[in-house]
């Protein structure tokens, strides 16, 4: 997990908000598991102790973990605890869920927002989610988990997970792509008529 720069969670999250929301900040947190040896224990492991030992709530205790880990150089920025890379992207756009899911899902519209995108659906929540193949014009693949969320002013929240990158340059690479589509897609959805 990053924030939304690509930096670390150790970045994203103050000392401060980690501090008040779980007693220590993050040199804390570190003086705690590198006690328990935590650099010996598996993703799970961590989180759990965290949760159980610490009573520390789900969020905070994947989001200590993951910057506990990429501190101690177990994993870069992009990289799951199994070793795969991925990175992801968000944007609230002002229109509805079926809308936002038909610039994926429609080609001509596709190619208007995401050019030489190619994507093979294979799962799909009407105004929900979407789950999809992604191959690009480089011959770049992936995986593509879409999240939709209506918001009570008539906006979507859209969450865009890519999975299954070659790696962290990769990462690098989507994390400005997504940034720079999901602007574009802002924009454009903006100026059409509904």
């Amino acid at each position: 997990m990053s924030g939304p720069t690509g930096r670390p969670l150790t970045e994203k999250l103050s000392d401060d908000t980690l501090r008040g929301a779980t007693g220590r900040d993050w040199q804390g947190w570190f003086a705690v598991l590198d006690a328990w040896d935590a650099t010996r224990r598996s993703h799970a492991e961590i989180a759990g102790f965290l949760g159980t030992e610490h009573r520390m709530g789900g969020w905070y205790a994947q989001s200590v973990t993951v910057g506990y880990e990429q501190a101690r150089g177990l994993r870069q920025v992009g990289q799951s605890p199994a070793g795969d890379w991925s990175t992801s992207g968000s944007r609230t756009l002002a229109a509805a869920p079926e809308r936002v899911l038909e610039a994926f899902t429609d080609p001509e519209l596709r190619e208007r927002r995401l050019p030489g995108v190619e994507l093979s659906v294979s799962s799909r929540r009407p105004g929900r989610s979407l789950g999809a193949g992604f191959r690009d014009a480089s011959g770049d693949a992936g995986r593509l988990a879409l999240w939709l969320e209506e918001l009570p002013d008539g906006r979507t929240r859209l969450g865009v997970g890519h999975g299954k990158l070659a790696g962290a340059e990769a990462v690098t690479r989507y994390k400005a792509f997504w940034k720079e589509r999901l602007a574009v897609l802002k924009a454009l959805l903006e100026a059409e008529p509904r």
